[in-house]
This record gives structure tokens, sequence and C-alpha cells, in this order.
């Protein structure tokens, strides 16, 4: 499983490092990091992340960067790779998506888990938003002194998936890559429960029910990803298939990969 960094503000930005492939190597620590997004970070924080992050790769839409823009860190380079052309409820986290996720979906759990995981769905079946993951991919392949992080809001949907994406090019096992993608929801209880009683506030109070649905909304769920593989296989036949065709890497392209991020077996 990834590994939470001590930073003083960021509460989801964790290190691949330490993740151990199908075949007993392990992630190279310090190179691969994937996060939330930066806003919040304190002046240590940003110190740390200049003297370990090389490229910082944000996923967000416009207006999230706009409400809650990345801090300028000397010799980082910041890459803006939006995911979604427009606003996403639920996913894209700036308060009028937040607003109309509520609005949405506050009645109805069901509702809430299905438009949730069509969102996922689109990851792999809407071309642009494949089009950048494979942007995404490339950008790995380029060997760096320092480490690559990668982040949306939450760190939970858009990044989470790119975390799917280098894991699977790594070679760790399906049921490693689940639990890392899970525990993002560890890490997130705090945000996740700061949101509930906003909405509470706003509305009045909520019930139950529309408890439920902020969770299915703003949190990690195994039905998400497991919607997410069987939409991999029922395209690309695989995830061999969704990294050669949907992504145009090579085998060539994934040795390399794990040549950069994986250490030997001792």
């Amino acid at each position: 499983m990834s590994t939470l960094l001590p930073f003083e503000k960021l509460n989801n930005t964790r290190d691949l490092g330490g993740m151990t492939a199908l075949d007993g190597r392990r992630v190279k620590p310090g190179r691969l990091l994937r996060s939330g997004h930066l806003f919040a970070a304190s002046k240590c924080d940003r110190d740390r992340l200049g003297e370990t992050v090389g490229l910082v790769i944000d996923f967000r839409t416009d207006p999230e960067t706009t409400e809650k823009p990345d801090p300028a860190i000397d010799g980082v380079d910041f890459l803006r790779l939006p995911i979604f052309e427009s606003l996403a409820a639920g996913v894209s986290r700036d308060a009028q998506s937040d607003e109309d996720a509520f609005a949405m979906v506050a009645k109805d759990p069901g509702a809430a888990k299905a438009y949730m995981t069509r969102l996922y769905v689109d990851f792999v079946g809407n071309d642009f938003c494949l089009s950048q993951y494979a942007r995404f991919a490339r950008l790995l392949l380029t060997r760096r002194e320092k480490a690559v992080l990668w982040h949306c809001t939450a760190g939970k949907d858009r990044a989470g998936f790119a975390s799917v994406i280098v894991e699977e090019l790594l070679g760790i096992p399906r049921a490693a890559i689940m639990a890392d993608y899970l525990v993002t929801n560890d890490y997130l209880q705090a945000e996740i429960q700061g949101l509930i009683s906003l909405f509470a506030q706003q509305s009045g109070g909520l019930d139950d029910t529309s408890k439920e649905a902020l969770v299915w909304l703003f949190g990690a769920h195994e039905d998400y990803l497991n919607a997410l593989y069987a939409a991999i296989d029922t395209r690309f036949g695989s995830f061999d298939g969704f990294l050669r065709d949907g992504l145009g890497l090579t085998a060539a392209d994934r040795a390399y990969f794990q040549k950069l991020y994986l250490e030997p077996v001792q």
C-alpha cells in the first residue's frame, strides 16, 4: 500500500514507494506521489515539496484551479492536464459542482452511486478523458531526478484512476491496488464529514438518507473501481489491451516504465 507522507496541511499525499509487484520487485520510494490539491500547503509543506518533487500534474478543471490554485514552488514544474472538459458534480470539487451534486442526489443514495459509477466508466469511455490519461502515462516515461506528483482535488477519483494505471503498469497485484484505492477514505474521513456538516447547515439539517447519498458521492467505493475494470474489459478486452490500445503503450514502454520505477529483487 502507498505510504502517507507527514505533511502539515496535506492529508492525502502518498508515496507509492514500497508497494510490491507480482515478481517481488518494489516501487522505488520518492519517485511516484499521489495527492489531493496543494492549495492548503503550509510553508513547511511547500519547502518539502520543493526538495522532493520535480513535476506536479494537476488533473482539475479551470474553476477548481481558480478557486484553489496550487502554490508556486521554486524548482517545481506545474502542468495542467484536466481529465474532464467541463465540470462534473461530485468529482470536480469547485463550489458550484458541490452544490449541483447535493441538489441532484441529496435524497437518493442509489442515484448518487449510479451517477458516480457512470463518471468512473467515462474515464475509459470518453475519448477526451482517455487522451488525457494517455498523456499522463507518457509523461511518466521520462526519467527525472525528483518525484512526479499527480493530483485532482480530493485525490480520490481522477488521481485515483491515474494511480491504478501506474500500479497496473508496475505489476502490482489487483487486490493491493484496490486496497490502496479504498484507504483514501481513511485520509478523507474528516473532509467528508466536514462536507456533510456544511450541507446540513446550509439545508437546515440532513436525514440519514441524505447523509448516505453524500457518502456515496464523496467517498471511494469498491463498486466504482469494479465498474471501471468491467468497462475496460468490455471496450479493450483486458487491462493489457487498455494499456496498448487505449493509452498507446507498447510492451517496450511497459518494460522501461518498470525499469524506471521498480527496484531489483535483492
